[in-house]
């Protein structure tokens, strides 16, 4: 008679859970450790004022639909709903750029292309070859370099491109501002600026998955997807105890695996883990990349955009041209706050109403940025959005905000306000911590492949690497 394997889990945001999912649906005892008082980690929604549903982490999520490990668990089996905007995304442009008129990602090429106006042709002939085979790409991304691509030859075609910077790229592809800032506004996801080497790939993809998949928002919030994941995982059996935390291994009961959705900061402060001398040593070098600082507006109104169509968008993209995003990033890689910081805005009530009037927003900051008076970052976050929405300021109500060092107090792992797991630049952008440490140690935080994001993947490797040592 077998005897049943058995997994803890320390963390319970989206890629702890997919590991505590996957892992009981396959007949695994499974125990989750969550230091907070609720599950999701970075993926959380509150109700403020209460009326008004905000995320307090992740808000936006290219990956969420078109997870492989989502999609597995059948998430929308467990009540998890999405919806989508009139537009994906929208990037508002400055009158010199483009007469005032912002560049639209919508969800088709044929739509998005045609409104690039010259740029159509090559912007369609640009991303055809992803658009046409995006679950495939999608699979290639998501997964270890360490692992044969399930589809080789596309892979190679896609990193011809995706390894020049996005910048780069686009401005050997287009000629109008307008498509070389809605390329390089997707690429600026990897808070890092356009102009670095692999951002090219963000652009690609991010754009083919709004113009097939979309860039959905959950209904109720971004916690409607831990919550979906937790009910898939307790289905399943597996227990999931919060407002429990792990300071130390030996304190947890016995198991086969121990998976961590932990920073390696985090898991060098843990006791009781045993790791390899060269695998320590990594830990130690693990640099973290910019912050952000994030600002909730509560309006009474919706944003008076000065192209009303942005207003009919989920995600915006507040940095104007590509050399304003990347004059702002460089400026955050020197740790100067920019006088125009790059702001991504999420205006989900544009897809779900339910969700009230507020307006979530973030700038790329330095790392650990302290502010140098109360409400600084707020009023270049305010100018940014004034830019391109004249009298923005009248439509707000109330404002929240929360510092990185008020982002690491409510969640450990986002380091100095570092939403990425560690800097995405450098090698750090293919290289990624492993998912297995040594037979039994597995971790599965945004410091491993994928990376950062609401798909759940770093938990559906470390869940394998588990899987491939004990059955």
């Amino acid at each position: 008679m077998s005897t049943q394997l058995r997994a803890v889990i320390v963390g319970a945001g989206p890629n702890g859970l997919t590991a505590a999912a996957r892992l009981a649906k396959r007949g695994w005892a499974v125990e989750v450790y969550e230091r907070a008082g609720e599950v999701g980690g970075a993926a959380v929604s509150q109700v403020i004022e209460g009326e008004y549903v905000s995320d307090r982490g992740a808000a936006c999520h290219p990956f969420g639909v078109a997870s492989p490990a989502f999609s597995h668990l059948g998430l929308e089996e467990y009540g998890l709903e999405w919806l989508r905007a009139r537009y994906e995304m929208a990037h508002p442009l400055d009158a010199e750029d483009a007469g005032g008129e912002a560049a639209l990602l919508a969800g088709s090429l044929p739509e998005t292309a045609a409104g690039l106006g010259r740029d159509a042709k090559a912007w369609a002939r640009l991303h055809r070859p992803v658009v046409d085979h995006i679950d495939a790409h999608v699979a290639n991304v998501l997964a270890p370099l360490t692992r044969w691509p399930a589809h080789p030859t596309l892979l190679a075609r896609f990193g011809v491109v995706g390894v020049l910077p996005a910048s780069t790229l686009a401005g050997s592809v287009f000629r109008s501002e307008k498509a070389k800032a809605l390329f390089a506004g997707s690429a600026t996801h990897a808070i890092t600026s356009p102009t670095t080497p692999l951002t090219g790939a963000f652009g690609l993809l991010f754009g083919a998955l709004g113009m097939t998949r979309g860039w959905p928002v959950a209904v109720g919030g971004t916690g409607a997807v831990t919550a979906a994941l937790r009910r898939c995982a307790t289905s399943h059996g597996a227990i999931v105890r919060c407002d429990s935390e792990v300071t130390d291994l030996r304190e947890l009961p016995d198991a086969d695996a121990v998976i961590l959705n932990l920073t390696p900061r985090q898991v060098l402060r843990m006791g009781g883990v045993e790791l390899p001398i060269m695998q320590r040593a990594r830990f130690k070098r693990w640099r973290y990349g910019p912050a952000v600082h994030k600002v909730d507006f509560v309006l009474h109104e919706p944003v008076p955009w000065r192209d009303p169509r942005v207003g009919q968008a989920a995600t915006v993209h507040v940095g104007g041209g590509v050399a304003d995003i990347a004059a702002a990033e460089r400026e955050v890689a020197r740790g100067i706050l920019p006088q125009r910081p790059f702001v991504m805005v999420c205006q989900q009530f544009a897809a779900d109403s339910s969700r009230g009037l507020v307006l979530w927003t973030y700038a790329h900051v330095p790392h650990g940025y302290a502010e140098r008076y109360p409400g600084e970052v707020r009023e270049r976050i305010q100018g940014q959005l004034e830019r391109f929405a004249p009298g923005f300021g009248d439509v707000v109500t109330r404002v929240h905000e929360t510092s990185p060092a008020g982002l690491e107090a409510w969640n450990p792992n986002v380091v100095g306000g570092d939403i990425a797991g560690g800097a995405m630049n450098g090698l750090q952008t293919l290289l990624r911590l492993p998912h297995r440490l040594r037979r039994g140690l597995y971790l599965a935080s945004a410091s491993t492949v994928p990376g950062a994001g609401v798909h759940g993947m770093p938990g559906w490797w470390a869940s394998q690497a588990a899987i491939r040592d004990f059955e």
